[in-house]
């Protein structure tokens, strides 16, 4: 991608961000494969459809499922995963939207994925389980800068580190917590992986993007990289439901 559609890429994911926190429902971003398509009504869509319904039945309970219908060449393989605090019925609720809304925007496309606050959803005709997906990945920060970036920037980079390595030794490959920046205020972070990696992968996916705190974020009083694998956050205010 050009530097210049890539600049411009990330300053829709700003107003789509803005637009997320008015609205809700609007996912935060979107990839559709090319020039990989498959022909409607045939069986590699058949497929994908009863890949999405039994994603749908599988991952509310436990926030996260995996799937793969079908054989080759028409075989299909998914996840859906949601964000570690949100109820079985919220899950259940973004499954439903990102399955719709990804046929919607890639209708065609034989691989997909799309990011909403609670949820991703994923497919493609390639078996990826277990393999960090550094491919499909996007930023997303806050406009607003510190007083003071460098300490700042030190104080996320050390939160999200010490976030990745409780997050790795969970079942749910995922973390939260916060920490002081002064008197009055906190800094809050969450990082999570895909629950198809191991956890030493999970981890090498975490330190991985939070290696690109400088080139996302630097001094933001928020900001995420979130990819196909895993993804952190990090915010001056409280986020996540407790």
């Amino acid at each position: 991608m050009a530097s210049s559609n890539f600049a411009s890429s990330l300053c829709l994911l700003i107003f789509s961000l803005l637009l997320h926190s008015v609205f809700g429902a609007d996912p935060l971003f979107h990839f559709c494969s090319t020039p990989e398509n498959f022909t409607a009504n045939g069986p590699y869509e058949s497929n994908l459809n009863k890949l999405t319904g039994y994603l749908y039945y599988q991952a509310p309970p436990t926030g996260f499922g995996q799937g793969s219908i079908g054989r080759y060449p028409d075989q299909t393989y998914g996840l859906a995963l949601c964000r570690g605090d949100v109820s079985t019925s919220d899950c259940k609720t973004c499954v439903v939207e990102a399955s719709s809304e990804i046929r919607k925007r890639c209708p065609y496309n034989k691989a997909a994925i799309i990011w909403y606050d609670n949820c991703l959803l994923k497919y493609t005709n390639n078996e990826f389980f277990g393999q960090i997906d550094n491919r499909n990945k996007f930023y997303m920060w806050n406009v607003r800068v510190v007083s003071e970036p460098v300490p700042f920037n030190g104080k996320t980079k050390e939160l999200l580190s010490q976030l990745a390595n409780k997050a790795h030794a969970t079942p749910k490959l995922y973390a939260t917590g916060e920490s002081e920046l002064g008197k009055s205020t906190k800094l809050y972070g969450l990082v999570q992986c895909t629950r198809d990696l191991s956890s030493a992968v999970c981890k090498k996916c975490l330190d991985g993007i939070i290696g690109e705190l400088p080139s996302c974020c630097d001094g933001k009083e928020g900001g995420r990289v979130v990819s196909g694998s895993c993804n952190f956050r990090y915010e001056i205010y409280p986020f996540v439901n407790v």
